[in-house]
């Protein structure tokens, strides 16, 4: 199958470990141009260096803070100036601290708001003028809590879950525009977020880390945590030339964990 992503310019945040960094992987190799996106610049450069090797299209980095309006507008534009053009937006972001209702305050709330979800809203807004001139594909990675909340873990689902309302709203407003937009959760994928959850969830329990994750794994149907690979497999398709009718739809990809319809 031929994806079609020659040449597309994508913008992925979050982009120097994990998940995000497995997708970048994935466009690099089917000839995209990626730009890179976090805090962390020494992160950026080391995997700038490693992604470059594996495919003909650009690999450039934006050292950006997400939570910062300013730095969205600058990351957007410096993408769009450099590749000329944005054809590709995958808005991604760390996963907010764990905890029960009564452990947060306002202040917790505000900062999980701003980096799970008004940063999405503020890229979307901000690449909404390239996207447009072509067409374009957005993914925003979310959580399995889209359709099962988990427990300890209350920030997440109160935002994960508020993406795909705003995923579904524009895929609507956007479909003029050939804009196709989707949200992706991931289950329990082989990530440091997952082995920090596993720790913490041991941690409260009093027991090894090694226990949880042996929990985790009998309740997954294929048996074993998902690869990052595998994750990024899906959204690569998703962003490319072969997804032409896919769009305000929300997908795990958990190996069969979430046991609703």
């Amino acid at each position: 199958m031929d994806l079609k992503l020659e040449r597309k310019n994508a913008l992925i945040l979050a982009s120097s470990q994990g998940l995000g960094k497995a997708i970048a992987a994935e466009l690099v190799k089917e000839g995209a141009n990626v730009m890179l996106a976090s805090r962390d610049e020494q992160k950026l450069a080391a995997v700038q260096k490693e992604l470059s090797p594996l495919g003909a299209g650009k690999v450039g980095y934006v050292v950006a803070d997400i939570t910062n309006a300013e730095a969205i507008k600058s990351l957007v534009s410096q993408t769009a100036l450099e590749f000329g053009g944005i054809d590709i937006l995958i808005n991604n972001a760390g996963g907010p601290p764990g905890g029960s209702f009564t452990d947060f305050n306002d202040e917790d709330w505000q900062q999980s708001f701003e980096l799970n979800l008004l940063s999405f809203i503020r890229t979307i807004r901000e690449s909404l003028p390239h996207l447009k001139k072509q067409g374009g594909k957005i993914v925003n990675i979310a959580s399995s809590s889209i359709k099962e909340p988990i427990p300890g873990l209350i920030l997440s689902n109160t935002f994960r879950t508020a993406i795909v309302g705003l995923s579904k709203t524009l895929a609507s407003e956007l479909a003029p525009d050939k804009i196709l937009i989707n949200t992706v959760g991931p289950g329990r994928i082989a990530t440091d977020r997952i082995q920090h959850l596993d720790k913490m969830n041991a941690d409260k329990l009093g027991v090894t880390q090694e226990k949880i994750t042996e929990q985790s794994i009998g309740k997954i149907p294929l048996g074993r945590y998902g690869e990052p690979e595998e994750f990024a497999k899906f959204v690569t398709f998703l962003v490319s030339g072969a997804n032409t009718y896919l769009t305000g739809q929300s997908y795990l990809v958990d190996g069969g964990l979430v046991k609703s319809i």
